[in-house]
C-alpha cells in the first residue's frame, strides 16, 4: 500500500449532521475535541483543523480509522465507517483496513492543541520550579581543587555555547502546526528531520526540548556564578556580568542569557 500524503478533494455535499461538508481551506475546523489531560473541573476543548487531520493521515503516522477515531474522540459502534464517511464528505480518503506506519505512543492520542499546551506547561514548570541553582551548586561542590576551576569554567562556557547553537536551530523550526504554515528557513534536509519529530509528537517535541535546553542554560549560568563566589582567586576578574552570564568571548560571543526568559512555543504560533 502506498503511503503518499492524504489529499484534499473539494467536494460539495450538503451535510445533515452540522459538520463541515465542503473544504475551502485546510484551516477550516473539522471538529472540536475535549482534552485528555485536563482535570474534570477545567476540561479544555481544542479545535482540530482539516490540515491537522490530513497530517495524521499522512506520513510518518498514516493513522487508520480506529486510531484517528481515538484521537478525535469518535469511538462508537460503526465509528470507523462513520469517520470515513465524514472524511469523504470533505474530500479526505481513509481506506478501510489501512495499517498504521508508526509506533503508537501517548502523543498519538493528543491533538496538536493539547500537545502544545502540555509543552508550554512543561516549559513553565521548568522555568519556575526546576532547582537550577541547587543542582549547579551540588555539582560544583564535587570539584574543590582550585587548580581545576579555570578548566571547569572553560568547560561550562563551551557547554553553554554548544547548547545555544542547538537552541538556535530549534528556534528556526518551521513545521506546520495548528492552522499555521510558516515559510521554511532551514536547509530542507534539516527541516525534514525536525518536521518528522514534530509530527510524531504532535507538536510537543520542539518547544519541550527548547524548554529543556533553556533550563540547562540556567544551570550553567548558576554554575558560573557559584565558581565566581567560591573561588574568587581562581576565576578571572569580572568573568561574569551582574546577572551571572559570561561576557562575550571567542567561545561564547553569541551567547545570551536564558535566566528569567519566558519559555514558550519557539515558533511563536498560536494553535487553534
Amino acid at each position: 500500500m502506498g503511503l503518499g500524503k492524504a489529499s484534499i478533494r473539494p467536494k460539495n455535499d450538503n451535510g445533515k449532521d452540522g459538520l463541515v461538508d465542503t473544504v475551502t481551506s485546510p484551516n477550516d475546523v473539522f471538529c472540536s475535541v475535549p482534552g485528555r489531560l485536563s482535570l474534570l473541573s477545567s476540561t479544555s476543548k481544542y479545535k482540530v483543523t482539516v490540515a491537522e487531520v490530513q497530517r495524521r493521515l499522512s506520513p510518518p503516522e498514516c493513522l487508520n480509522a480506529s486510531l484517528l477515531g481515538g484521537v478525535l474522540r469518535a469511538k462508537s459502534k460503526n465509528g470507523g465507517r462513520y469517520l470515513r464517511e465524514r472524511l469523504d464528505k470533505i474530500g479526505l480518503n481513509l481506506p478501510a483496513g489501512r495499517r498504521k506506519a508508526a509506533n503508537v505512543t501517548l502523543f498519538t492520542s493528543l491533538v496538536e492543541g493539547e500537545a502544545i499546551h502540555l509543552a508550554r506547561d512543561f516549559g513553565y514548570v521548568c522555568e519556575t520550579e526546576f532547582p537550577a541553582r541547587q543542582l549547579a551548586e551540588y555539582v560544583n561542590r564535587q570539584h574543590t581543587d582550585p587548580t581545576e576551576i579555570p578548566t571547569r569554567r572553560n568547560m561550562i562556557l563551551a557547554a553553554k555555547q554548544i547548547t545555544k547553537e542547538l537552541q538556535d536551530v530549534l528556534c528556526q523550526d518551521r513545521t506546520p502546526i495548528g492552522n499555521s504554515r510558516p515559510q521554511p528557513i532551514l536547509e530542507p534536509a534539516m527541516q525534514r528531520c525536525l518536521t518528522h519529530f514534530s509530527l510524531i509528537s504532535h507538536g510537543f517535541g520542539t518547544p519541550a526540548l527548547s524548554a529543556a535546553f533553556a533550563t540547562l542554560q540556567n544551570a550553567f549560568t548558576e554554575m558560573l556564578k557559584y565558581l565566581e563566589k567560591a573561588f574568587p582567586n581562581s576565576v578571572p576578574p569580572h568573568s561574569t556580568t551582574p546577572n551571572g552570564n559570561a561576557p562575550p568571548s571567542k567561545m561564547d560571543s553569541n551567547n545570551t542569557s536564558t535566566k528569567g526568559d519566558k519559555v514558550e512555543d519557539t515558533r511563536g504560533k498560536e494553535v487553534v
